[in-house]
């Protein structure tokens, strides 16, 4: 029977790679053949190349398939990238709802390695390409920072805690006021640091200013986008911009017994709809655009969060087509479509 396509299941942990071996014939059918575990270090995944190329057919290339699993993957894919080989990074609630979808009642290392492999034979995958060095700073500086914000707001809350007590210890407000300070501090080094960077690359340079046309739209939040997205660089449509941050609408309907409420599915990068909930707020005040689709939404459904998500979709969109098309925002777009 001919052979169509293999492809390697990797299960990615901390300290090792879980993989699962599996080819797809002619006839569609599937078959997972063969199974190990490698160390997740530059020696084990010279074995694990080894061991693939044993076991492959050298007519047809592999096509790895991994979870992207916080930053653990991201060493192997370097390697695989330098050694131009195919491999495509799926979302984790991708795998998990797939996996939903099979008969597998125990859920081990194994079993998700199986399901990743299996995964990438039924489905026509698009190749990961390894961020440029522009994004990829960008994006562990922006993210850098909102760790920092976030600190920041815990330990302004344990300040109001503080200062609100009956009897508040002096010495221990006199230490959060400085952390908040050194905190401060840090996040101005990161914005300056970002400037400096964008200032480096006029194509950057351009695109940021293209995009900071868009009201409300920030530096900070178009470098977040831009990195958090490699440049838009696998997205194709608004639709697969607003699944991958996970604004995109879900509804949960069979029947006329059941009906949900549509929700949107933070099932995405949960970084994107963070950067985008400040200027969404500020949009809503200063643009009419905005504030009109704010209001239809609000009169329409009364729930205000519902509209912002909205606004926040939409900004996110603006940015795409921007950055995309090489153009500045035109307030009077939308009343030329009408």
């Amino acid at each position: 029977m001919k052979l169509l396509k293999q492809v390697l299941g990797i299960d990615v942990a901390q300290k090792e790679l879980v993989v699962t071996l599996g080819r797809l014939y002619e006839d569609l059918k599937i078959e997972l053949y063969a199974y190990n575990v490698f160390k997740n270090t530059e020696n084990g995944f010279l074995k694990l190349s080894e061991w693939v190329s044993k076991l492959t057919d050298k007519e047809i290339k592999v096509l790895y398939v991994m979870e992207a699993t916080g930053v653990y993957h991201q060493k192997f894919a370097y390697y695989l990238d330098e050694k131009q080989e195919d491999l495509s990074i799926v979302l984790p609630n991708k795998i998990s709802n797939y996996m939903r979808t099979l008969d597998i009642k125990t859920i081990t290392d194994k079993t998700c390695s199986e399901a990743i492999a299996r995964f990438g034979l039924e489905r026509k995958l698009e190749n990961w390409k390894k961020p440029k060095d522009i994004h990829r700073v960008l994006k562990q500086l922006t993210r850098e920072r909102r760790q920092i914000t976030d600190e920041r707001t815990i330990v302004k809350n344990q300040l109001h805690a503080e200062e609100t007590e009956a009897i508040p210890h002096f010495s221990t407000i006199e230490r959060l006021k400085k952390r908040i300070y050194f905190l401060n501090t840090l996040e101005k080094e990161i914005k300056n640091e970002i400037k400096s960077i964008v200032k480096e690359h006029k194509e950057l340079t351009i695109d940021i200013t293209n995009i900071c046309t868009i009201p409300g739209v920030s530096i900070l939040t178009a470098a977040t986008v831009i990195g958090e997205t490699n440049g838009f660089e696998l997205i194709r449509s608004k639709k697969q911009l607003t699944s991958y941050a996970g604004l995109d609408v879900v509804e949960k309907q069979s029947g006329t017994s059941v009906k949900g409420k549509p929700k949107i599915s933070k099932k995405g990068n949960r970084y994107l709809r963070s950067a985008l909930h400040l200027p969404a707020l500020s949009t809503i005040k200063w643009n009419d655009n905005f504030r009109d689709q704010y209001a239809r939404i609000v009169a329409k459904h009364g729930i205000k969060m519902k509209a912002c998500v909205s606004v926040q979709r939409k900004l996110l969109e603006l940015i795409y087509v921007i950055y995309k098309n090489k153009t500045v925002y035109d307030k009077g777009y939308e009343l030329k479509k009408k």
